[in-house]
């Protein structure tokens, strides 16, 4: 059943109040609620339900502004719903008209419209963001012509991966299953485990390596009996093959991969998506996530250096290798044929279209450098503070949603949080700036020149 979106009817209510006789309509929020395009959001939003008998699912409104609401503002789900309850600003920015006292929506509404929308249909808050901009004169879309690609990484919600916690981990999993479904084990080395557990990490930390070595040689033994067992008891009985297929598969896997290794390994038993992904930096030599590419324009608009694209790039391929896909869907988001990309060093060999091959410009470049692009190359590191802000303040630093349409999901949000917060900014400022202007006092001495 498509979802019954509002409108503004203008009615009063002699037992509840409007909530434009409540707030600020000049308030920054209130302002950027009236220049978002809400029917565009509808129209993007609304393809993926279909008209046919059944429960309406919540207004695209409510569920999109709640969306931004909570990458605007750095809020987990549960802070954002205790917010909405107590803020009419937050209600205004999602289509209510009268103050409500209860939440309307669940939070795990928030999930599944996030799991339901995808990454092909959360680009369009990237896009109005930016159409919005264009709209309130934060940016013109020549600002868009060129821009800045770089990338990062988009770290998991996970503990830091050590072999003798997921050896450890991947057998308690495996014994809580066992014991929920009553297959009866042999043994379940809960106590013994443990202990070989705290003598691993004790005999590591005093750098006695032998020794923690003989504990994770037990642990791994631990692990490869109970597997063995469960595999044992649960190959007759199809409907517990198939509860048990990837709890063993990734207990394997946990089991037999080593520290030299090549190819994927497994680094979180609830998230084996994550990958391993090494930017060279001193204090951090190694973030367990996805990499994102992130686009920026090469100089400031006026509202502030926006987000043109983000992408998140499972599989952590070579930098170079992602312009092939990255600049067809900027093109295509931004609606402008893009003049000029800066990028660092580590885009040499790029695969970018044929058309955009010689449009790529990498540091330390020496071939087609006039001494125009020179200077606009000196703008490449103005995507790193981007980068920082989207991250620290708008949800990318620590992802905490499943699997691997999660990660595409979170940096899409992150990405349209941080436009729409610069847009925040914008407004309030151009506010100050009208009201600073009315309310200046005349002087009766100053001079005018004559015309």
């Amino acid at each position: 059943m498509l979802p019954k979106e509002r409108g503004e009817t203008g009615q009063g209510d002699i037992f509840r109040s409007r909530l434009d006789q409540i707030i600020d309509l000049t308030h920054p929020l209130a302002k950027l609620a009236r220049t978002i395009d809400w029917g565009f959001l509808e129209t993007s939003f609304g393809a993926v339900y279909a008209d046919v008998p059944g429960r309406p699912p919540l207004p695209t409104r409510l569920m999109a502004g709640v969306a931004i609401l909570k990458h605007m503002h750095d809020l987990s789900d549960e802070a954002l719903c205790a917010r909405w309850i107590e803020n009419p600003y937050y209600q205004y920015f999602c289509g209510e008209e009268f103050f409500q006292h209860r939440l309307v929506f669940d939070r795990s509404s928030m999930t599944r419209w996030r799991q339901r929308m995808g990454e092909e249909r959360l680009v369009a808050l990237v896009q109005e963001s930016l159409a919005a901009a264009t709209r309130t004169g934060a940016a013109k879309p020549s600002d868009f012509a060129r821009i800045i690609v770089d990338t990062t990484v988009q770290p998991k919600a996970i503990a830091f991966p050590t072999d003798a916690k997921l050896l450890h981990r991947a057998r308690e999993r495996l014994v809580r299953l066992a014991e929920k479904h009553g297959v009866p084990l042999r043994q379940s080395y809960k106590r013994v485990g443990k202990f070989a557990l705290i003598k691993h990490q004790r005999y590591a930390h005093a750098k006695q390596f032998k020794r923690a070595n003989r504990a994770l040689r037990t642990l791994r033994t631990y692990l490869g009996r109970v597997a063995r067992d469960i595999a044992r008891k649960t190959n007759d009985d199809a409907r517990l093959r198939e509860i048990f297929a990837m709890p063993l598969s990734l207990a394997r896997r946990v089991r037999e991969q080593r520290q030299q290794q090549r190819g994927q390994k497994v680094y979180s038993l609830h998230a084996p998506e994550v990958e391993c992904i090494g930017k060279g930096k001193v204090h951090r030599p190694y973030e367990f996530g996805v990499k994102v590419s992130i686009a920026t324009p090469l100089m400031r608009c006026k509202g502030g250096q926006f987000v043109a694209h983000v992408k998140a790039l499972p599989g952590a391929p070579y930098d170079g290798h992602t312009l092939g896909v990255i600049i067809p869907e900027l093109e295509k988001q931004i609606g402008v044929s893009l003049d000029r990309i800066i990028a660092d060093a580590g885009y040499r060999g790029h695969n970018a279209p044929p058309a955009c091959k010689f449009k790529v410009y990498t540091a330390g470049q020496k071939r087609r450098m006039t001494p125009a692009i020179k200077r606009q190359m000196r703008r490449r590191s103005a995507v790193e503070p981007v980068i920082g802000h989207v991250k620290a303040e708008h949800r990318m630093d620590r992802n905490h949603l499943v699997g691997r349409h999660g990660d595409a999901a979170n940096a899409i949000l992150a990405g349209a949080g941080y436009n729409f917060s610069l847009l925040l900014r914008w407004l309030g400022d151009l506010l100050r700036q009208i009201l600073g202007a009315l309310l200046e006092p005349t002087n009766p001495n100053r001079v005018y020149a004559s015309a």
